[in-house]
């Protein structure tokens, strides 16, 4: 049984496992002060989901807000990469003691669980955190997981707790994941434009989807918009894994939106393997494969990468990073662990296999990309 439409979310049997995504505009005000009230609700909403025999994980944010209030910075603590770091390590301090408070109410444990981009990038880590989150879930905890901003740099975080909460649903092995937010959901146009019409359920995003999205974050205190929040979408759906996005402004908001089906509900695209989902949802690539058109064509119908199909290579890399795959007009179309180093691909590009041995003075691999080490977008 799949998930196929707003309350399937509150189903023990097709969404067993459940991450609640809080940004900081929800959980701090643009006064810094907790809004304790909806907070109150929503741990209300986490206890009655473990009642119906779900296991929830909180992906949540607010230390750099709640840092910067009591630090008194500029800017919310955003000012620069010093005072963010700062601000956070203040922050999440009160925040892990918040929810432990919240939770605790309702005869809840909570767990913290920081996480840098790092450690799902890497798989040997991406594993220790998946085992970690399910030993937490079965000791009967509800792990509260935040990017570790305290240590995060700019070129080694994700940026944002959208796309964060699609990695911790692949990690932790959820079926579905709420990302609350201060619209009702997706719209076709700017949610002003009194001509508007909510999307209520989407399955594959595309450019046109992209293109209605909004990159800001109204509330001034968070770091996504619905960009972010699309881009935690294609994570997800490639894993087997729905999203939706709902209005997180109403008290027990994940009961008024599923009372009142309103939101927009992402399903699964597809249900790659979990390596392949882990592989699919990496950020950070080390370089770029340019390929012609008929080896896009090829690896989109399930081939591999051969070096006769290669025109352009970019960045620098060793055998086993991580790199994209783009066709001559610029569109990335898939990504995968590249089987050589970024200087012997200069070598062997464009030039067929029999080819290989004589150009690099030694037995080739069977192709730059396998397929079993490449994940189509």
């Amino acid at each position: 049984m799949s998930i196929a439409k707003l309350s399937d979310l509150a189903d023990p049997i097709k969404t067993p496992r459940l991450v609640f995504k809080i940004g900081s505009s929800l959980l701090v005000g643009k006064d810094g002060e907790v809004r304790n009230v909806w907070l109150n609700s929503l741990a209300g909403e986490i206890s009655e989901a473990r009642k119906r025999g779900q296991q929830v994980l909180v992906v949540s944010s607010g230390a750099v807000a709640l840092g910067a209030a009591k630090l008194g910075l500029e800017k919310g603590g955003r000012g620069s990469l010093a005072d963010k770091q700062a601000a956070a390590s203040v922050g999440q301090i009160a925040l892990s003691g918040l929810w432990a408070q919240l939770l605790s109410q309702y005869g809840l444990v909570a767990a913290q669980l920081l996480l840098t981009l790092e450690d799902l990038e890497y798989r040997r880590r991406y594993l220790n955190a998946s085992a970690t989150m399910g030993r937490l879930l079965k000791a009967g905890t509800v792990p509260v997981i935040n990017e570790n901003d305290s240590i995060a740099t700019n070129e080694l975080r994700f940026g944002d707790n959208d796309r964060l909460a699609a990695r911790v649903a692949q990690a932790g092995r959820a079926q579905a994941v709420a990302l609350f937010s201060d619209v009702d959901g997706l719209y076709d146009r700017n949610p002003k434009d009194p001509d508007a019409n909510l999307l209520d359920t989407i399955k594959g995003v595309t450019q046109d989807h992209h293109e209605m999205a909004s990159g800001d974050s109204s509330s001034g205190v968070g770091t996504g918009g619905m960009t972010s929040k699309l881009q935690a979408v294609e994570i997800a759906e490639r894993a087997g894994i729905a999203l939706a996005i709902l209005n997180g402004l109403e008290d027990a908001p994940f009961r008024n939106a599923l009372e009142t089906d309103t939101g927009t509900l992402f399903l699964p695209r597809r249900h790659d393997t979990a390596r392949k989902a882990w592989l699919g949802g990496r950020q950070r690539m080390r370089g770029t494969l340019v390929v012609d058109a008929g080896c896009a064509k090829a690896l989109l119908e399930g081939g591999s990468i051969l070096a006769a199909g290669v025109t352009d290579v970019r960045g620098n890399f060793t055998r086993g990073e991580p790199v994209a795959v783009e066709t001559d007009d610029g569109d990335r179309i898939a990504q995968g662990m590249v089987e050589y180093d970024r200087e012997d691909v200069d070598k062997i590009m464009g030039h067929r296999s029999e080819e290989h041995e004589d150009l690099l003075g030694y037995s080739p691999r069977s192709a730059v990309i396998h397929r079993d080490q490449l994940v189509v977008l």
